[in-house]
């Protein structure tokens, strides 16, 4: 069970890290956006919007959206699926790859600061 002394630190880790991140000069993702963006790197591929819908339990459209906003930052990639023309497969890429690794470190340098 989390304490509200935990509740306090957890959630100053995680503003500290989207404050950093909205001052670098990079995307501004919404909440929507990043964990789709997690999803697709951390989860086993492969991943298509309908996947995607189902794992966040979000609409198929606005997955869509989602995706056309971290395609035009050059996150995610589509591709179509080799096996079956119909389905699009979603894909990471190396920016994507460098923000995530950019933001863990905030991440980690927020509860670095965090600790007494």
């Amino acid at each position: 069970m989390t304490t509200g002394d935990d509740v306090k630190r957890i959630l100053n880790i995680w503003h500290h890290a989207v404050v950093e991140s909205v001052r670098h000069d990079g995307p501004d993702l919404s909440a929507r956006q990043m964990a789709i963006l997690l999803t697709v790197y951390l989860a086993p591929p492969p991943h298509t919007v309908r996947g995607l819908a189902v794992a966040l339990a979000i609409s198929k459209p606005a997955v869509s959206r989602a995706l056309d906003a971290m395609g035009a930052f050059g996150l995610v990639r589509r591709r179509a699926d080799e096996r079956d023309r119909r389905s699009v497969v979603i894909l990471p890429t190396v920016k994507g790859t460098m923000f995530l690794n950019d933001f863990a470190e905030l991440v980690d340098s927020a509860k670095e600061e965090d600790r007494p």
